[in-house]
């Protein structure tokens, strides 16, 4: 008798097994009333990025491109059949708290990150993502820090697994000496910066390195601190130096005040911004911005974002707000093409080797056509990319060139 029940007792417990196991189905119709079937395998991205606080409106433009293109992709049946799950996080621009994102992420088995945004929560991202080597890419962080460690070491580590869309700040700096001679025939320069900003710092290094193989003189520098909004003072120097053209590496909302005090102070000089200046015509007059450029990641208006506007009009209610938006779609797209690469591969989502896959496809792109341009990553993972001078004329921000 104990026999025959260790027996039965033996057979009951195989048919439990075998009824957990993913890979056994029945071919009986489920009972009514029954469970509903386990939802199918998904792959899981992060996005993360600073949604709420002061600089929330770079953070939810890329939020939201992201989110679209995820979407769609969803729509359009997924990667391999399979459905992309994001999951976001606001890291509200503070290191910690995007590396604290990042540990959330890894516990939910994400297998790529999208973000972060500004560039001090993005480094620190990187920092993290490198030390696990997770698959990284920013649509906006545009410092070297974030895809090398030490940029200025004899011998830079480049982390291997972080990429940009954007192009980065010292060669916009470069850039900008170049335009300033060769289209604004400018000999003299001014420069107002932010004081211990990556960004603005690195943008005038670039700048700098530049300005006298193209003939250009610094005839003044002024800086301010992160929270100022009284540039009066500075700006009135500025006039005084009487520039050909005033450098302006700064974000739109301290720029649009910059301008202003500028214009106020007498000076008409040129003035030329950064990447940072996008949607500038919604913080000083037209009048005060007539004639101010700035260089940009995409063309607005260009027939190659023409359905990426349509679509994001269609889905927020509102016009594409400044390039960071459509620089995540092509963020994301370079992501999603990564994630096709290891599923084709039959790699395990999540797998260190899966994983590699994404980085070796994305470092191995050649001329990958975005939205905003063709992406070909250089040795330190940055994207080989033109400009796209942006002109402010009649209070609106037009395509003037790529540069």
């Amino acid at each position: 008798m104990k026999k025959l029940l260790s027996i039965l007792l033996a057979m009951a417990m195989l048919a439990m097994c075998l009824t957990g196991c993913g890979e056994q189905k029945s071919s009986e119709p489920a009972p009514s009333g029954s469970p509903e079937p386990a939802a199918p395998e998904t792959i899981t991205v992060a996005f993360i990025g600073n949604t709420t606080g002061d600089y929330a409106m770079y953070g939810i433009p890329v939020r939201n491109a992201t989110k679209m293109f995820f979407d769609q992709l969803n729509a359009a049946g997924g990667i391999n059949g399979k459905q992309i799950d994001l999951i976001e996080y606001d890291d509200k621009a503070d290191p910690t708290e995007t590396v604290n994102a990042l540990n959330l992420a890894v516990e939910k088995g994400a297998t790529a990150i999208v973000g972060s945004v500004l560039t001090g929560a993005t480094v620190a991202l990187s920092d993290a993502t490198f030390e696990i080597n997770m698959p990284q890419i920013t649509a906006s962080a545009t410092s070297p820090k974030v895809t090398v460690m030490d940029p200025d070491a004899a011998t830079p580590e480049v982390k291997t697994n972080v990429f940009r869309a954007c192009f980065l700040d010292p060669f916009q700096g470069e850039k900008m000496a170049e335009y300033a001679s060769k289209v604004c025939g400018a000999k003299t320069v001014a420069i107002f910066y932010e004081n211990g900003s990556d960004y603005s710092e690195a943008i005038v290094t670039g700048f700098e390195s530049m300005m006298n193989d193209f003939g250009l003189t610094v005839v003044d520098k002024e800086a301010f601190s992160t929270g100022d909004k009284d540039y009066r003072s500075q700006m009135t120097n500025i006039a005084a130096s009487n520039p050909d053209v005033v450098l302006m590496p700064i974000y739109y909302g301290e720029a649009g005040l910059a301008i202003t005090a500028l214009r106020a102070a007498g000076c008409k000089a040129q003035v030329i911004g950064g990447d940072g200046f996008g949607s500038v015509k919604d913080y000083a007059s037209a009048e005060d911005l007539e004639g101010t450029v700035y260089f940009s990641g995409y063309a607005p208006g260009t027939e190659s974002v023409a359905k990426f506007e349509a679509d994001y009009q269609a889905t927020y209610g509102e016009a594409v707000p400044n390039m960071f938006a459509p620089l995540a779609w092509d963020a994301s797209m370079i992501m999603a093409e990564g994630i096709k690469a290891a599923e084709e591969a039959g790699l395990k989502a999540g797998s260190d080797e899966y994983k590699q896959c994404i980085i070796d496809t994305i470092k191995g792109m050649d001329a990958f056509e975005g939205i905003t341009g063709s992406y070909t990553f250089n040795e330190t993972n940055d994207p080989v990319k033109s400009v796209a001078v942006i002109r402010l004329s009649g209070g609106n921000e037009e395509f003037d060139k790529f540069f």
